[in-house]
């Protein structure tokens, strides 16, 4: 097996892992959370926010926590100018189970969970006096406050919020020690629209716009060249099936739906061995698929400048015949990908990673390729209904939404799986990134090439063709799933709902009305004039 071998399945391996992250755009961090368990009732019908308590100490600016608001008691303010700075104090007894002992004026009064319903504790904190009452959990993680169903007392007038564990602890450290703590409340807004999912769109299109051309024209000069071996003798044929076959793998009908189902279970098992030590295989698999990616892509721009070093080749043990242009390349896409694992939890990581992935996508682009329409109606049509199931219908048999939770890498103490491009919100108070699965740009993105290779062969124009309006599709599939996304306060979309529709409607509904369905259907690329046959009929009439 030589090098491109072991590169083609390094890249069929890739395809699958990045089609399992075909997953809705999940923002982590949403600061709005919906409860079907907890439904409103008057006096407690606030949304779960996530609230920001900034500290003073001393007068100095201190630490800031994040806590969650509860379902009674009046809004916070979203904005921070708006929110006072205000006196921390200690409840006494420490639960606010009963009256406080001390008489407050307008503090902030910080209570443990447990003993009596968080409604209780918040009508005594109020009368004793305090503007607001911060629930120190009991557990690391925040808690929902809800109302019991037959609560009556509703009618509170300040916010309650509940901090962490640990940020509890901290806050009574300080307090006992004397220091003087003040704290501010107030839960910001996220912008409409983020200039992060604008340069998200531009990177989803411009990759599969790249990797269409490059897929298209190798498919072109796979043509020309064949044309000039049929002109040559059909002898030579053979010859150039063989040495052509090895660079590009056709998916069909049965291996798209086999696809789905394998990937379903294994979305099963990262959803359910999801930890630390798992997110960190992944990690290595991205690695050695984006170092691939990333050498692949090299080798294709630096070829234009040093062909006679393409085309020049080593025999090197277990990889056989590899070109010395590769060799050169090899050890900085190496390089590249460890110093990002190694490094990826910096601010910056982000961008080792989206360059990464978009080559690993081009690459798995231009190796795997659909032969018709009707394979990629049936590999969309499944990752369609795979993507709305995992995102939505999850939350039904597991609780959760197993993509998001998978994607967000929620149980494993991780930022999430790497197969993800992301980019930081700039302009957000909350901070976090807006993410796009792989999948949402490789799947279709085997469409849109497949549309662009015909176009090609058949000798179309860009306006009478199929791709231009494909990727057009695509374009405003996807910008309809951001629409969805802050219409939807943040919660995770599974993008292929809005993405399949258009960009496989298109082509569907142009290939009919032009009456180019059946060939595309079938075939997947037009007549063609043999020109040997061309050739023996112009000797004939000479």
């Amino acid at each position: 097996m030589d090098f491109r071998s072991h590169s083609r399945v390094i890249c069929l391996w890739a395809a699958l892992l990045v089609f399992l992250t075909s997953c809705g755009r999940a923002r982590a961090g949403d600061i709005v959370h919906d409860d079907d368990l907890a439904p409103k009732k008057p006096g407690c019908e606030n949304d779960f926010v996530l609230v920001k308590v900034q500290t003073w100490v001393d007068g100095i600016e201190d630490d800031e926590f994040v806590g969650v608001g509860a379902r009674f008691g009046t809004t916070i303010v979203s904005k921070e100018k708006n929110a006072n700075q205000t006196r921390l104090a200690l409840s006494d007894p420490p639960d606010c189970c009963s009256y406080p002992k001390k008489k407050l004026t307008g503090d902030v009064l910080m209570v443990d969970r447990g003993n009596c319903k968080f409604t209780v504790k918040a009508n005594f904190a109020e009368a004793a006096g305090a503007s607001a009452v911060l629930i120190i959990n009991n557990q690391k993680e925040l808690y929902k406050m809800v109302c019991e169903p037959d609560e009556t007392d509703l009618d509170i007038k300040i916010p309650a919020v509940m901090l962490p564990q640990h940020a509890g602890a901290s806050l009574e450290k300080l307090l006992t020690n004397g220091s003087s703590v003040s704290v501010q409340l107030y839960s910001p807004r996220r912008p409409v629209v983020d200039i992060a999912e604008v340069f998200l769109w531009l990177m989803a299109v411009s990759t599969i716009l790249c990797a269409s051309y490059w897929s298209a024209w190798s498919a072109r000069e796979a043509a020309i060249e064949q044309d000039k071996f049929l002109k040559d003798g059909p002898d030579e044929l053979p010859s150039f099936t063989s040495s052509g076959g090895s660079s590009v793998v056709d998916i069909n009908t049965t291996s798209a739906v086999l696809f789905v189902i394998f990937a379903s279970c294994f979305l099963i098992l990262l959803y359910k061995l999801m930890s630390y030590w798992f997110i960190e295989l992944l990690v290595v698999l991205f690695c050695i698929g984006g170092a691939e990616g990333l050498q692949t892509c090299l080798v294709a721009i630096l070829s234009r400048w040093f062909k006679k070093a393409r085309e020049s080749f080593i025999k090197v043990p277990i990889l056989g015949a590899v070109s010395y242009l590769t060799l050169a390349v090899a050890p900085f896409c190496i390089s590249f990908a460890v110093v990002w694992a190694v490094y990826r939890g910096v601010s910056f990581a982000w961008i080792g990673q989206d360059i990464l992935g978009i080559a690993l996508i081009i690459t798995v682009l231009q190796i795997v390729r659909i032969p018709n329409l009707k394979v990629g109606t049936v590999l969309l049509s499944c990752a369609f209904i795979y993507d709305i199931f995992w995102v939505f219908v999850s939350k039904k048999l597991f609780k959760e939404s197993v993509m998001i939770v998978v994607a967000r890498g929620d149980k494993s103490g991780e930022d999430g799986i790497p197969m993800l491009l992301k980019i930081p919100r700039l302009f957000d108070p909350w901070g976090g990134y807006s993410i796009i699965g792989f999948g949402d740009i490789l799947l279709p993105g085997l469409l849109v090439a497949f549309s662009l290779r015909y176009d090609w062969l058949a000798n179309k124009t860009l306006r009478a063709g199929y791709f231009l309006w494909a990727m057009l599709a695509y374009g405003f599939g996807l910008l309809i799933t951001y629409v969805a996304l802050n219409l939807m306060d943040g919660h995770g979309q599974p993008a292929l709902l809005y993405i399949v529709p258009f960009t496989l409607g298109t082509f569907l509904a142009l290939g009919s009305k032009r009456g180019d369905l059946k060939i595309l259907w079938a075939r997947g690329e037009p007549d063609r004039v043999c020109p040997h046959v061309r050739l023996e009929s112009t000797q004939e009439s000479l």
